[in-house]
């Protein structure tokens, strides 16, 4: 958690987001020179000295503005992030930083706003606080105006909010069209509409009925809640599908998203319930990719050992959840 990465190969990639400022004048000509495209990058905020404090006063320049022209003048696509800290680079903050990238589009083709990230390993860190549902309220409604601007103005919304402020607001998400082809959904843009949407097609492509045996469903505090409406709006029975939203031990109860679940706090809840039913599903976010185990490498055979029932990994689509709940 306390070591710092800028790759750049890594962003190209795999869309890793770099914030420019730890590459030193040799690497940032190699982007250059071999037009790596697109990059994603953290900007956070554009007025140099709160960047600074903010990425903790990185090695090299942390103006952001002269190296994002430099890339577009080099036909370099950009896909920016601000990971948003409430009472630093909100407010006044947020309008500067996104009216000064507005005029770097295309090349700018993005912006999305995430909720700052607050596990409980904060040692040695600056103090941060979460973002409030009413502060959440009141960025959507700023937000969506900004959008309509840039919409007329440049053919693009530019500016994305990520799919937890929506949750923590309480307000309803965009429509899909609203997402311009959901370039930044890795980024927690947009996913959950897309799930959405893709579980409704998928429920009406079924012909008959989704019956099950009885079944656990893993799922992070914050998309439980939908999940469980998504069932029961498809005459699926809660009562023997049953979601569990896991609470987060492991990084604290401020993290809600499913990918940073542990096997641990998974056992946890789970051993406490007197019936799993046949089998426990868990998202296949949850897993690293290279070796399929928790974050806590614990592995889904310790799980099922520790719990008693099969533990069924499922791809995070709404068609494979659907079959795996058919399979039971």
């Amino acid at each position: 958690l306390y070591v710092k990465d800028d790759d750049y190969r890594l962003s190209f990639l795999h869309g890793n987001y770099i914030t420019l400022s730890d590459l030193d004048e040799g690497a940032f000509e190699r982007i250059l020179d071999q037009r790596l495209s697109p990059l994603y990058v953290s900007v956070h905020a554009t007025d140099p000295e709160l960047r600074h404090a903010l990425l903790g006063r990185p090695r090299h320049s942390a103006e952001i503005l002269p190296r994002l022209e430099r890339l577009a003048k080099a036909s370099i696509r950009v896909h920016a992030q601000i990971e948003l800290c409430p009472g630093l680079n909100g407010g006044p903050h947020l309008e500067r930083t996104l009216f000064e990238l507005a005029p770097l589009h295309p090349s700018v083709a993005t912006t999305a706003i995430v909720p700052v990230g607050l596990t409980r390993h904060r040692e040695r860190l600056p103090q941060l606080r979460s973002l409030t549902a009413v502060e959440a309220r009141v960025l959507i409604a700023t937000v969506e105006a900004w959008q309509a601007r840039w919409l007329a103005a440049l053919g693009s919304r530019l500016v994305f909010l990520g799919d937890e402020i929506y949750l923590l607001a309480e307000r309803p998400l965009p429509p899909a069209a609203a997402y311009e082809g959901f370039a930044i959904a890795e980024d927690g843009i947009g996913l959950v509409r897309r799930f959405e949407d893709g579980f409704a097609r998928s429920v009406a492509r079924t012909r008959k009925p989704i019956a099950s045996g009885e079944v656990t469903v893993v799922s992070g505090e914050m998309f439980a809640p939908r999940l469980v409406s998504l069932l029961d709006r498809a005459g699926i029975d809660t009562e023997r599908v049953r979601v569990v939203a896991v609470p987060n031990d492991f990084f604290g109860r401020a993290i809600g998203v499913a990918g940073l679940l542990t096997g641990r706090d998974i056992q946890r809840c789970l051993a406490s319930r007197p019936d799993l039913g046949r089998a426990v599903l868990v998202p296949s976010v949850a897993l690293r990719d290279v070796d399929g185990v928790f974050l806590d490498d614990q592995t889904p055979a310790d799980l099922a050992r520790d719990l008693g029932v099969p533990v069924r990994i499922v791809a995070t689509t709404p068609a494979a959840l659907l079959k795996a709940i058919r399979d039971v």
